[in-house]
């Protein structure tokens, strides 16, 4: 039976000490009804939810799967009680705004809430999580009058929320999605098309499911200033806020995948459902982003939680398997060999995903900070800062905190040995659950595009320059006795600034040089982000005693000699340019010969 035992030390240890995040909150009237034990009380009770009841339907739900059955849906055993329990402990709404039920907590603490879900059960708060990210798009663009009728029932766990975007043939280029959502004289809608990949499109949790849809009028421009956005419920609502007949929307089947087997991921039909315009015709994708960036940020945390619940199971394994003896004698004379503990490729493995998971964890909580900036400042100088930063990090946290956790699982599962291929011991299943966090909501080489063209080329380098004077500002306020982690990351702050200068100028001699780099430049610039994360750590980590805060400080010594390294050779394949990429004709790829 695998473990899990929330990190709530090294949480508090974030929020208190490394960003004084009590400090924060008071400074902020928005935020001021929160204190560090307020919000430790949240993380606590969060912890017993995720181990005593999500963690043990976790391996149930996946063998169990999500079925479909004659147009309905149903969800494994245990998963209707769990999200009951939680929608009644107001988890669905913690970060949402009080005006409709929600408890307005900050970002910079809701993502430490969702890293002990993903850790115990991703499956299960992909429900809740759509919910949320529906919430967000209509909190931003809906009227008044429907967020009266929809978002207190999401929030309060009633009705359930989707987002409706991909389709069999238009993933990433939604501009030529096919739905129609044809005018009708109510002013309402008729929408009619397929949707596909819809994370809890149907299912058994809630009452009624509030779809977002992206659709175009029949007069809408071409691409993607065309798309609309529409609320499509399953069921109607009636005017005093009951459920009336059903909407001619619902699934066609349900996808077989590789993992998070638990979710229900729909193939969506909508046969001439009624749909209710969101804002303007023409402008749906801005309200979709508002959502997808929420979910791009949680895919990273996502990440988190497996690579945190890998590592403690793959520890506890090292701890208890007896093999072979130390290189530098006996270590346990008692018993018939040593704990693979001693053996420095072990040791290898899993410092590599505990330095990824405290990297991570700071960086979560950094970018909800940006976001908690843009949400809840009065400054307007602030909030463009912080829209900015949140702009240049997001397909950071998505793609860099996946892929480096996917890393980590792995490592994790190869502590196991064999035993790490077999079901019994919950590895195998989290590798499998983890690699769509690499997949949805945009693939990481979307994201790496995004980074280094929309975020990096098209401003000129502006956004990743303020944030490396930034990152260079911590660093020289540093101690001398933190020279090892001061000097490393200002040379990694320099290295990035050189390559960013690079990509700048070979953007503009070779169209290609982008898309051919971009994943390496993302990893180079993630490298960095770790390397301010674990100054960010130390600094913190030293004004205290005890070894708590001493294994801190070593972890960061770690990251500079161990992981860092990484940077040179990122810079290196970028460099490389995009000839050896691209010099291979198309037909070389099928080609047998």
């Amino acid at each position: 039976m695998p473990i899990y035992n929330a990190p709530l030390a090294d949480m508090k240890f974030i929020l208190n000490d490394v960003f004084n995040a009590e400090q924060f909150w008071q400074n902020n009237e928005n935020l001021a009804h929160l204190d560090a034990a307020t919000a430790e009380a949240i993380l606590e009770e969060m912890a017993k939810f995720a181990q005593n009841v999500t963690l043990p339907i976790n391996r149930s739900g996946d063998e169990e799967g999500a079925i479909y059955n004659n147009g309905e849906v149903t969800t494994p055993a245990g998963f209707k009680e769990a999200f009951k329990q939680y929608a009644e402990g107001g988890w669905i709404g913690l970060g949402a705004d009080e005006e409709w039920g929600g408890q307005g907590m900050p970002k910079m603490l809701t993502v430490l809430s969702d890293e002990m879900l993903f850790a115990t059960n991703p499956s299960f708060l992909l429900y809740p999580l759509l919910s949320v990210g529906a919430g967000m798009a209509l909190s931003s663009y809906a009227s008044q009058e429907q967020k009266e009728t929809y978002l207190p029932k999401i929030y309060s766990g009633e009705w359930s929320g989707t987002m409706c975007l991909t389709e069999p043939h238009a993933g990433t280029d939604l501009g030529i999605i096919k739905t129609k959502a044809e005018r009708n004289e109510d002013g309402t809608y008729n929408i009619t098309g397929t949707k596909i990949f819809i994370t809890g499109g149907d299912h058994d949790l809630a009452e009624n499911i509030i779809h977002l849809v992206l659709a175009k009028t029949p007069d809408a421009p071409a691409g993607s200033r065309g798309i609309s956005l529409f609320i499509v419920p399953k069921f109607l609502v009636n005017e005093d806020g009951s459920l009336g007949e059903r909407n001619p929307v619902g699934p066609g089947s349900i996808e077989h995948k590789m993992g998070i087997k638990a979710s229900a991921t729909c193939v969506m039909n909508f046969d001439g459902a009624k749909g209710f315009l969101v804002g303007k015709e023409n402008e749906g994708l801005a309200a979709m982003f508002v959502m997808m960036n929420y979910e791009r940020l949680s895919m990273g945390i996502q990440g988190l939680g497996a690579s945190e619940f890998a590592y403690q199971n793959a520890a506890q394994y090292a701890t208890d398997r007896l093999q072979g003896r130390s290189a530098s004698g006996v270590k346990s004379p008692s018993k018939p060999a040593d704990s693979i503990l001693v053996h420095g490729d072990v040791r290898r493995m899993l410092l590599n995903a505990r330095a990824n998971n405290e990297a991570s964890r700071a960086f979560a909580v950094y970018v909800g900070q940006q976001l908690d900036i843009t949400k809840f400042s009065t400054d307007p100088e602030a909030v463009k800062a912080a829209n900015d930063r949140v702009a240049l990090l997001t397909p950071i946290a998505k793609a860099y905190l996946t892929d480096t956790a996917f890393q980590a699982t792995l490592d994790a599962q190869m502590v196991f040995g064999g035993h790490g291929y077999i079901r019994e011991w919950g590895m195998e299943q989290c590798v499998r659950d983890l690699r769509i966090a690499q997949i949805y909501e945009g693939t990481n080489g979307v994201q790496s595009q995004d980074l280094i063209g929309r975020k990096t080329i098209k401003c000129n380098g502006e956004f990743i320059a303020e944030y490396i004077a930034e990152i260079r500002d911590f660093a020289n306020g540093l101690d001398a006795d933190l020279n090892f982690i001061k000097d490393a990351t200002l040379d990694a702050a320099t290295e990035v600034e050189s390559v960013t200068q690079y990509v700048l100028n070979a953007a503009k001699e070779n169209v290609d040089f982008p898309n051919a780099a971009a994943v390496d430049y993302l990893h180079a610039v993630g490298l960095l982000s770790f390397s301010y994360m674990f100054a960010r750590i130390a600094n913190a980590a030293k004004q205290k005693e005890g070894e708590f805060y001493q294994n801190k400080l070593s972890l960061a010594l770690y990251f500079v000699q161990r992981i860092l390294p990484e940077l040179a050779l990122r810079i290196t394949k970028v460099k490389a340019g995009a000839e050896v990429v691209m010099n291979f004709s198309e037909d070389y790829f099928t080609s047998q010969a």
